[in-house]
């Protein structure tokens, strides 16, 4: 069984175009993967704290999360959405390394680090259910089937 969701696609796929998706899921994987690591690196500096690794997943109902143990998990599908929202989500994470709740203190650090995290957090909120590969593609005039 294909780990890709695109097996229950409404679209009835040819094995080629099932192919192809799965083919570039890998590659917007390993391109957020790459995003993720430098922002990562970069948003590090203002928020502290100890990571240990990064892993890139596509969650269902989260777009990251913060392990006790210093993981941090973000949402391939964020690669899709404006570059602030992936800040945005990388300083959210960041901050869990210091706060593992979402108390006062918490959201008073993200706005510290990120002073607009409202509207980030508001897009994401809204546009949140656009960011697939199949919503992507469509916005990139890509067909999803090979006729």
């Amino acid at each position: 069984m294909s780990p890709y969701p695109y097996t229950y696609s409404p679209l009835r796929l040819t094995p080629p175009e099932q192919k192809r998706l799965e083919i570039l899921e890998k590659r917007y994987r390993k391109s957020a993967r790459e995003c993720f690591e430098r922002k990562v690196v970069h948003w590090h500096r203002y928020t502290g704290g100890n990571y240990s690794t990064i892993t890139i997943r596509d969650q269902k109902s989260r777009w990251g999360s913060c392990s006790s143990r210093g993981t941090l998990s973000f949402n391939y599908r964020l690669i899709f959405a404006p570059p602030g929202i992936l800040d945005y989500v990388v300083v959210h994470e960041l901050c869990h390394l210091t706060h593992m709740n979402h108390s006062k203190e918490f959201w008073n650090m993200v706005g510290t680090v990120m002073p607009d995290y409202k509207k980030h957090k508001s897009w994401l909120k809204e546009h949140g259910h656009e960011l697939t590969l199949e919503t992507h593609l469509e916005k990139q005039g890509i067909p999803l089937k090979l006729e």
